[in-house]
C-alpha cells in the first residue's frame, strides 16, 4: 500500500491531526490550506477510510485516524532524524530546533546568536515556566527549574545554571510575625509560593528536608515574588543573586530557619536516546560557553 502513498499526504494528515484545523496545520507545514485539505482527502481515499471527522465547528480524529497517527507519528519522527543526521555530513548545522524554555532575557539572547550563527536553523521556542509531561512530546530540548531531586523520567537531564537561595521578608512583615529560628516556626508563618512550578505548595531544603508552607500568594514569577516580599505579603525564597541588593539596603532581611533552601537550577531535558541529536549537542555547549562568559562578565 505505501506505494500507493504520497509522503506528503501523510505529512498534512499528521499535522491536522496534532492542530485540528486546516488552517493551522498548513501554518506550521507553509503550505496552502487547500493543499493539506486536499492531501487529507486523497488519503482517506487511497485507503477507503474517514480519519478526521469533519463539521462547520469543529474537527475530531475518528478511530482509524487515531490509530494511523499513533502508529506514524514515531515513524516519521525517527525519518526526520535520521535525514539531519545524514546532513550533518554537509558544512554547516540545519534542521529544526524545537525548545521551550522560560522567558528570561539573558536565554533570548543566547539563542539569537545561536540561531545567528546558524542560518539554516529553523527554531520554534515556546516559553513557559512549567510545561507538562504531555507537551513535552514533539520538542527536540526543554529548560525547566526545579529544586531538590529530580523526577525520574525518560529524559535526560543537564545542569545547565545553579543558583543559590535564601528565605527573606520585608522588615515591616517581621513586624507582626516573629522571626522564624527554625523550619517548623516558618511553617506557622504566611509565605509567597509558586502557582505550580518546583511542586507547589513544599518548600524545599537541604538535607532533603520539605515543609508546607501557608499561602495566599502564589506566583509563577520570581519578580512577582520579590515584589510581593517587598510589601510584606509574606516570606519569600528567592535566588540570593536576584536579592542581594535589597538585602544590602535593608528593605530585605535574610532569615535563618536552620537550614538553607535548595538551589534553584535551571536544567535542559532532552531525549533518551543513547546520543542527542547533534543540534541540541551544538546548542547545549553554545549555552554553556555562552552563560559562562556571562558569569565571568
Amino acid at each position: 500500500m505505501i506505494e500507493n502513498v504520497e509522503m506528503q499526504w501523510l505529512l498534512s494528515f499528521q499535522a491536522t491531526y496534532e492542530q485540528l484545523s486546516f488552517k493551522r496545520a498548513a501554518e506550521r507545514l507553509q503550505i496552502p490550506t487547500s493543499n493539506v485539505s486536499r492531501h487529507v482527502a486523497l488519503l482517506e481515499k487511497q485507503m477507503n477510510l474517514r480519519l478526521l471527522e469533519r463539521t462547520t465547528r469543529k474537527m475530531a480524529p475518528t478511530a482509524a485516524g487515531m490509530q494511523l497517527y499513533q502508529s506514524m507519528a514515531p515513524l516519521t519522527q525517527a525519518m526526520d532524524d535520521a535525514l539531519e543526521e545524514v546532513s550533518l555530513y554537509g558544512d554547516t548545522l540545519s534542521g529544526h530546533l524545537k525548545i521551550i524554555m522560560p522567558d528570561l532575557p539573558f536565554l533570548a539572547e543566547l539563542i539569537a546568536d545561536f540561531c545567528l550563527h546558524h542560518p539554516r536553523i529553523q527554531l520554534s521556542c515556546d516559553t513557559q515556566l512549567n510545561p507538562t509531561e504531555g507537551v513535552l512530546e514533539g520538542f527536540d530540548l526543554v529548560l525547566r527549574f526545579g529544586r531538590g531531586p529530580l523526577e525520574d523520567s525518560g529524559w535526560v537531564a543537564r545542569e545547565i545554571l545553579r543558583w543559590s537561595s535564601c528565605v527573606v521578608a520585608a522588615p515591616e512583615l517581621l513586624e507582626s510575625h516573629p522571626l522564624p529560628s527554625s523550619l517548623d516556626e516558618l511553617s506557622k508563618t504566611p509565605c509567597i509560593t509558586s502557582l505550580s512550578v518546583l511542586q507547589g505548595m513544599p518548600w524545599r531544603f537541604k538535607q532533603n528536608q520539605t515543609i508546607q508552607v501557608t499561602s495566599s500568594y502564589k506566583v509563577n514569577s520570581g519578580n512577582m515574588a520579590k515584589a510581593a516580599a517587598l510589601k510584606g505579603l509574606g516570606f519569600a525564597i528567592l535566588p540570593t543573586h536576584a536579592c542581594q541588593a535589597e538585602i544590602d539596603s535593608g528593605s530585605l532581611v535574610r532569615i535563618d530557619p536552620g537550614c538553607e533552601p535548595e538551589d534553584l537550577v535551571l536544567h535542559a531535558f532532552y531525549s533518551g536516546k543513547k546520543y542527542p541529536l547533534e543540534k541540541v549537542k551544538v546548542f547545549l555547549e553554545h549555552l554553556r560557553i555562552g552563560i559562562m562568559d556571562i558569569s565571568k562578565g
